[in-house]
């Protein structure tokens, strides 16, 4: 017996996980409905959506296999199973994120959002922004980017014809220039890159930046065999600009909900930094 107020074994953990993964799939069963899937409508049925042995023939397994991963039981279960099933229960990208999530499973899919276009309204959203600000993909090439970013980067992107922060800080002689203490910041990006890469390091857009880069770049190819890996933090990022002189800001980078393979990353005025804080708390001491 599990003593009171000790947290739950691995085996419980896992078996609430395996039940939440039953009860997602009876949910999202119950709202397909059948003539979208082909199957006729007049069908008497007891309970809305589709029967269990439908979902398993519409993905190609055993109806009792179906009936076991509903059931919560521990079985294995592919990628490209779990892949046919969000296909068929017609789940969001939410819910297909959630089903993986809870399955522990990679989905096939993951990576490949790069093929679309960014959600419309996005890059409008960038060029609302008063701070520098851009939107990387998983390769860091530049999506979007407003007009104070160019100024600060001193008309990078728009002089490259495929703008990568990576070939900027790695292979532009202006980087070196304009990033204060570059060769402690090119350490760090590898080691961010490399946190970002490693769920796409088999693909080719990825692999190919990699190749270049190694073979370009002796810094980058330096650090990449340290195989350091770290998140892609905020914290201070100065400048040595050749108009404005010394800038420093602190960076904030958001993962983007619509689309996981890409961040918001904005650079704040250092020196505004807290200042709405510390206006409230004078504010406050007056009142």
């Amino acid at each position: 017996m599990q003593a009171k107020g000790a947290p739950p074994s691995a085996d419980q953990v896992n078996s609430a996980r395996r039940k939440a993964l039953g009860d997602f799939l009876r949910s999202a069963r119950a709202r397909v409905q059948p003539e979208t899937m082909g199957l006729p409508a007049g069908v008497r049925r007891r309970t809305p959506g589709l029967r269990r042995e439908e979902v398993a023939q519409l993905c190609s397994i055993s109806v009792t296999w179906y009936t076991w991963i509903e059931q919560g039981r521990d079985v294995s279960v592919s990628p490209s199973v779990w892949a046919r099933l969000a296909s068929v229960l017609a789940l969001s990208r939410a819910e297909r994120h959630y089903l993986f999530e809870l399955a522990e499973c990679t989905d096939p899919e993951h990576g490949r959002e790069h093929a679309h276009p960014l959600p419309e309204g996005l890059a409008d959203c960038v060029h609302s922004i008063i701070a520098p600000a851009y939107i990387l993909d998983r390769c860091w090439n530049v999506l979007a980017r407003n007009e104070a970013l160019l100024h600060l980067f001193d008309g990078w992107p728009d002089r490259d014809a495929r703008p990568n922060l990576l070939r900027y800080i790695f292979l532009d002689p202006a980087a070196r220039q304009l990033v204060v203490d570059w060769d402690q910041r090119a350490s760090r990006v590898v080691a961010e890159f490399r946190a970002d890469a490693a769920a796409h390091a088999d693909e080719p857009d990825v692999r190919a930046l990699l190749d270049e880069l190694l073979q370009s770049s002796p810094v980058f190819a330096h650090w990449w065999t340290r195989h350091a890996v770290v998140d892609r933090e905020g914290g201070l990022r100065e400048f040595q600009h050749p108009v404005s002189g010394a800038l420093s800001y602190q960076q904030i980078t958001f993962r983007l909900a619509t689309r996981p393979d890409c961040k918001l990353v904005m650079l704040l005025d250092n020196g505004t930094i807290g200042s709405s804080s510390d206006s409230s708390r004078d504010r406050t001491s007056r009142i």
